[in-house]
C-alpha cells in the first residue's frame, strides 16, 4: 500500500496531482500548506484551492548530508544520496520550497519550468511505501 507523508498537502492520488493552499477572501495572501487563519491579516477567510502544477525554479541547492530525525526516508549514512531542493514559483501564486527530482548541479539552472510529481521516500513500520512531492524539470 502506498500512503503520502501528509495527506492533507496534496490531491494525491488522483493522475495528476495538485499541492493544495489557502487563499485569504478578505486580503488575497495564499498561502501552502492549508491554514486555518490568514497569516497577513489574521482573518478566518481561508478557501482551500489547488496550486499550479507547473512552476519556475527560482533557487536551488544540493542537500548533502542525511536529513535528522524525523525524517522518514529508507536511507542510512552509508546508502543516502544527495538530493536538490529548490524553491518553486507556482505561477504568479506562491513560492514553495520542495525536493528536486534531480541533484546533479550541471542540471539545474535559475528560471528552469519544473512540474510536481510524486515520488517514493520510504517505508514506514507498516510496511507501507510512503510518497512525498517534488518537483522534476520539464
Amino acid at each position: 500500500m502506498q500512503r503520502m507523508i501528509a495527506p492533507e498537502i496534496s490531491t494525491w492520488p488522483q493522475a495528476d496531482p495538485h499541492l493544495l493552499g489557502s487563499s485569504c477572501e478578505d486580503c488575497g495572501a495564499t498561502v501552502f500548506p492549508v491554514q486555518a487563519l490568514c497569516p497577513r491579516c489574521s482573518r478566518p477567510a481561508i478557501s482551500e484551492i489547488e496550486l499550479p502544477r507547473r512552476g519556475i525554479l527560482v533557487a536551488w541547492t544540493t542537500q548533502g548530508f542525511l536529513p535528522g530525525a524525523p525524517y522518514l526516508g529508507d536511507e542510512t549514512p552509508e546508502t543516502f544520496v544527495p538530493f536538490g531542493v529548490g524553491l518553486v514559483q507556482l505561477g504568479d501564486v506562491i513560492r514553495v520550497e520542495a525536493r528536486l527530482t534531480e541533484n546533479d548541479p550541471a542540471k539545474l539552472k535559475f528560471g528552469m519550468d519544473v512540474e510536481l510529481t510524486i515520488i517514493p521516500l520510504g517505508t514506514d513500520p507498516e510496511g507501507d511505501d510512503v510518497l512525498t512531492f517534488a518537483f522534476q524539470p520539464v
